[in-house]
């Protein structure tokens, strides 16, 4: 069995990140390996500040021209690769709004988005994956209640059903998402068997 120290994975994670940017900064082509990797973060970032889905996917398209065209701009200066992506995104997002005369729903400046925002958006993403592999129906009613925050009515009203319907697809839809996010392997601990030895120690003290 190895034992990693604490953080190793996180050093190899960075390492692999470096490799690959740097790739990239030397051959464009290999600016899909970065998309492929980033994409999940950076749209799930997206969804979550816009409460678009439309939106998202265009700041989302945005961010990935706007960081193939600065690459080779980009240095190791403390900030990982994808913190840099979601700042490219929340000033895509911020010209959109303003172009579109939308409210922006985050309070803090695109220069002070941080690794944590980052690490916030992997989970999101992750979560989005889940998502998507619900059947149509949960997914939408997911999707348009927790991403696009829109009440059980509007809902109801936009896919022609009763709000009943719409509250149990929801209930369906999270039910199903917290059986995923469960560990598979998690079983009961084996109740313990009596040995023969115990048994006649047993018997030999009556």
């Amino acid at each position: 069995m190895v034992v990693r120290a604490p953080g190793s994975g996180q050093a190899l994670a960075q390492a692999d990140e470096r490799l690959l940017v740097e790739a990239a900064q030397k051959d464009p082509a290999r600016f899909g390996d970065l998309y492929q990797r980033y994409f999940g973060a950076v749209y799930a970032f997206a969804v979550r500040r816009s409460a678009n889905r439309e939106m998202a996917e265009d700041v989302t398209a945005d961010t990935f021209h706007r960081a193939l065209a600065k690459l080779r701009q980009f240095e190791w200066l403390g900030v990982p690769f994808g913190a840099w992506l979601l700042r490219i995104a929340a000033n895509a997002l911020a010209d959109r709004c303003r172009n579109s005369g939308r409210e922006l729903l985050f309070e803090n400046p695109p220069e002070v988005v941080s690794e944590t925002d980052f690490d916030g958006a992997q989970r999101q993403a992750k979560l989005y994956k889940l998502v998507e592999e619900l059947p149509a129906d949960q997914r939408q009613v997911v999707m348009m209640r927790f991403a696009e925050e829109k009440s059980i009515r509007d809902i109801a009203t936009q896919m022609s059903r009763s709000e009943g319907a719409i509250k149990q697809l929801q209930f369906r839809g999270l039910q199903n998402l917290r059986a995923s996010l469960t560990p598979k392997n998690t079983k009961p601990p084996r109740a313990r068997r009596t040995t023969k030895a115990s048994k006649k120690s047993g018997g030999s003290n009556g």
